[in-house]
C-alpha cells in the first residue's frame, strides 16, 4: 500500500492525473473502473483540462464500479458526471465506454452488467480483471456502493450486486468486492476534513475499521494507493 498525501484537492487531480497517464502510457489497452463522487469530478475536469491530447484515449475502455439506478440524463447519474467532466471533452470512441443501464431494472441489470464484465475484461481465476479500480470513500465508510449496513455484498460470489442507500433508499449496482479485490491497480480517491475519522481507522487498522467496507480493499496484487488531500489525512 501507498499513501499519498497531497497539498490540497486540486494537487490531489494534478497526482492522480499524472499516474494515471503513466498507466495507460505502459500498455496497449487500460481497463478502468470509475467513480462518482466530488474528487472523480475535479480529477475528470483536470484529466480533461490538461491531459485530453496526452493520453491516447482510444485504448482506455471505460467502465463504472458503481451507478444509481436513475436514467444516464438524471443529475444524480454518475455516468452523466463523467460526460458532462470528462467524456465530452476528449477524443474516446463510443464503443470503449461500457456504461451501467441504470435505468433498467436493477437486478436484471446487476446480472447483465456481471456478465459484460466476464466478457470483454481479461480473467483470472475466474474473476473479471481491471487495469485500474477507481474508489471513493464516503463519510460512513463505504466503498463503491457497498455501504456498512449491506458489507455482506462484499463477499458475494456474483461480479455485481444491487445495493440500496440506507438513508434515501436509492438503489444502485456495484461490483462486489471479489472484483475490486482483483484489480492490478486499485486507487482511492479521498478528500475534505470528514473523511479523516474514517480514513485514519481503515488505514491504521483501528476503532471500528472492520465494519467498514473500504477496509476490506486489499487487492490481491499489493498494488493499492491512497490519494489524500491534507484534510482527509489529518488523522494517520
Amino acid at each position: 500500500m501507498e499513501i499519498k498525501i497531497l497539498d490540497n484537492k486540486q494537487q490531489v487531480a494534478k497526482v492522480f492525473s499524472e499516474y494515471f497517464a503513466q498507466l495507460a502510457a505502459s500498455t496497449d489497452k487500460l481497463t478502468v473502473a470509475l467513480s462518482g463522487g466530488s474528487t472523480p469530478k475535479i480529477v475528470f475536469d483536470y484529466l480533461a483540462e490538461h491531459f485530453a491530447d496526452k493520453i491516447d484515449w482510444s485504448k482506455i475502455y471505460l467502465y463504472w464500479g458503481d451507478e444509481r439506478c436513475v436514467p444516464p440524463t438524471d443529475s444524480e447519474s454518475n455516468y452523466k458526471m463523467t460526460v458532462d467532466h470528462l467524456l465530452s471533452k476528449i477524443s474516446i470512441p463510443e464503443e470503449n465506454i461500457y456504461r451501467v443501464l441504470g435505468e433498467n431494472d436493477p437486478e436484471e441489470e446487476a446480472i447483465r452488467y456481471g456478465e459484460l464484465l466476464d466478457a470483454t475484461l481479461a480473467t483470472t481465476k475466474g474473476i473479471p480483471q481491471f487495469d485500474l479500480v477507481l474508489l471513493g470513500m464516503g463519510d460512513d465508510g463505504h466503498t463503491a456502493s457497498i455501504f456498512p449496513n449491506s458489507i455482506y455484498l462484499w463477499d458475494s460470489s456474483r461480479n455485481c450486486k444491487v445495493a440500496t442507500h440506507p438513508d434515501s433508499g436509492q438503489k444502485r449496482v456495484t461490483i462486489t468486492g471479489k472484483v475490486i479485490n482483483q484489480a492490478k491497480n486499485v486507487a482511492f480517491l479521498v478528500t475534505g476534513e470528514s473523511k479523516k475519522e474514517k480514513v485514519k481507522e481503515v488505514i491504521n487498522r483501528e476503532g471500528e475499521f472492520n465494519s467498514y467496507p473500504a477496509s476490506m480493499v486489499n487487492p490481491t496484487s499489493g498494488e493499492l494507493i491512497w490519494f489524500l488531500d491534507q484534510e482527509a489525512a489529518t488523522g494517520i
